[in-house]
């Protein structure tokens, strides 16, 4: 998923804002630039027209659902230009037109002469009376506008805004949404209660940080950034919430070879973990940290994982261990260690992970490492630790947050915080838009990647990117930046076919393409 950037918003298309930012730089090109309030209207009307019809050119029955603030205002904008240009435009307004915002008021003094005035859904009409009145307006649409409710949403969508969501997402017509879909939280993500399933979403002056992560990428389709002509001054010294990160932005940050560099020089990982069983997750590891430039890598699993490993993966150097003692020889040798993919929960396993805690090594530390962290308490760093990375999905880190995972996905900027907080350490938080903090830094958003990589063995693959890149210099906060971003692109490439049956190991070969100068695919 990717942000496009127009009208002036190249400068614009990493930055993420909170809702109230955004409200605070529409303040300040009203009072302090001296735009009229209705002209920044006018001006994301005709953004919003101008991209849909560019997206859904042969639409021309258009049904524009509004509230009774701004973002309403928008789409009754819209619904006046639509016309003007020979469209059929239909409008409903939920709410009390007496309650309408002030420009927004202005807005429908404006469309009233265009032609038939907007259809009114009563807040408090009955979900029947509600589906009646959406139906007549939706069966014909070729295409729905959603301004329904804007970035100041922070309850649960009930009542009658929840049973004209609901028709518009039954209606199977495709929706641009005007800012955001109406029901997200704007600055989390969060679905509240309810929330339109967006073709398309046309957001103005700033990207929101909820339209990137978590259950927000059922909703938006591909977002598009207007920012209505605001110049870069009215952005001084308005704090960002969070960049959003793409293999295209950071792959400037990939470890470079000297010409006459050697195997020493890029790092051994250790990989540990695979007790019964879980042979496969760490054989992934490894080779994901060779594809991503590690110079050597060693694998400390079960003896009788060694032969199947190194029979499939013969540049992989494979031990068989029985507990810490015979981890001291390869420690030694390791500069990172990624310690987790399928280590278990016996007390093998869990032998295995105090030693490597205590190691003077950076460490990524991922999967049942991370579980065994959370059934201790412990911590995977501290003050003075070796630089650490934690790799958890949202399950794991409410396991180790001790709270439901729905929790986490509420709000992953803050699940994210919190743990990078705890642990002293670098959080990768997984998931649709995957979350990178480091304590005391601004987190990053991921827009690589795709549902295809939902699979099984897909987070041992990062792992091995991320420690391989730690074992070529990078610190922990960039090999975890670049390392989630070079992943979810090579995803994108092997699912050049389908998503659908992506293997983790489809992403080998594209790894070594992209470490090695490639670029992404175009979106």
């Amino acid at each position: 998923m990717t942000a496009n950037a127009g009208r002036g918003g190249a400068a614009l298309a990493r930055s993420l804002y909170r809702a109230a930012e955004v409200r605070e730089l529409d303040r300040r090109l009203i009072e302090e630039h001296g735009t009229p309030a209705i002209d920044l209207m006018e001006r994301a009307a005709a953004g919003a027209l101008d991209h849909a019809r560019a997206l859904w050119p042969r639409a021309r029955r258009l049904a524009v659902v509004c509230g009774t603030g701004n973002n309403g205002g928008d789409g009754l904008v819209l619904a006046r230009m639509a016309r003007a240009l020979g469209l059929h435009a239909d409008v409903v307004l939920v709410g009390d037109p007496a309650r309408l915002a002030p420009t927004a008021a202005e807005a429908g003094r404006r469309l009233e002469a265009t032609g038939p005035r907007p259809d009114v859904v009563a807040v408090d009409a009955s979900a029947a009376d509600v589906a009646r009145a959406m139906r007549a307006v939706l069966e014909p649409a070729d295409l729905v506008v959603d301004g329904l409710l804007g970035t100041g949403l922070d309850r649960e969508v009930r009542g009658a805004h929840r049973a004209v969501i609901d028709a518009v997402n039954e209606a199977g017509r495709p929706v641009l949404a005007l800012d955001l879909p109406s029901g997200l939280h704007a600055d989390t993500g969060r679905v509240l209660g309810v929330a339109v399933h967006a073709a398309a979403t046309i957001t103005f002056i700033a990207l929101k940080s909820g339209l990137f992560t978590g259950r927000a990428r059922d909703h938006t389709g591909p977002v598009h950034l207007d920012t209505l002509g605001a110049p870069p001054s009215a952005h001084r010294g308005l704090p960002v919430a969070a960049w959003l990160d793409s293999f295209e932005t950071v792959r400037g940050g990939l470890p470079r070879r000297r010409p006459a560099a050697h195997k020493g020089d890029l790092g051994h990982v250790l990989v540990i973990g695979g007790d019964h069983g879980y042979a496969g997750a760490v054989r992934l590891a490894a080779e994901a940290a060779l594809r991503s430039g590690a110079g050597l890598v060693s694998v400390a699993t079960r003896a009788d994982h060694v032969g199947a490993i190194v029979s499939a993966r013969p540049e992989v150097m494979v031990r068989g261990v029985d507990g810490p003692t015979d981890l001291e020889p390869l420690l030694e040798r390791a500069t990172v260690l990624a310690v987790g993919p399928g280590l278990g929960h016996a007390p093998w396993g869990r032998r295995l992970l105090e030693r490597a805690l205590v190691a003077r090594v950076p460490r990524v530390v991922d999967a049942d490492g991370l579980n065994l962290l959370a059934e201790r308490g412990a911590r995977a760093g501290g003050e003075g630790a070796p630089p650490t990375v934690i790799t958890p999905h949202p399950g794991e880190a409410g396991r180790l947050l001790g709270q439901p995972t729905r929790d986490v996905e509420h709000d992953r900027f803050a699940a994210a915080a919190e743990l990078a907080r705890r642990h002293h350490a670098v959080v990768v938080l997984k998931g649709a838009g995957t979350v990178v903090q480091g304590p005391g830094a601004l987190p990053a958003v991921c827009a690589d990647g795709n549902p295809g990589m939902a699979s099984a063995g897909m987070g041992d693959v990062l792992t091995g990117v991320i420690a391989a890149l730690l074992a070529q210099g990078l610190d922990a906060l960039a090999a975890a930046r670049v390392g989630v971003c070079l992943h979810g692109a090579a995803g994108d490439l092997a699912a050049g076919d389908g998503q659908a049956g992506l293997l983790a190991s489809d992403l080998f070969v594209p790894l070594r393409g992209l470490v090695d100068g490639g670029r992404a695919p175009a979106r």
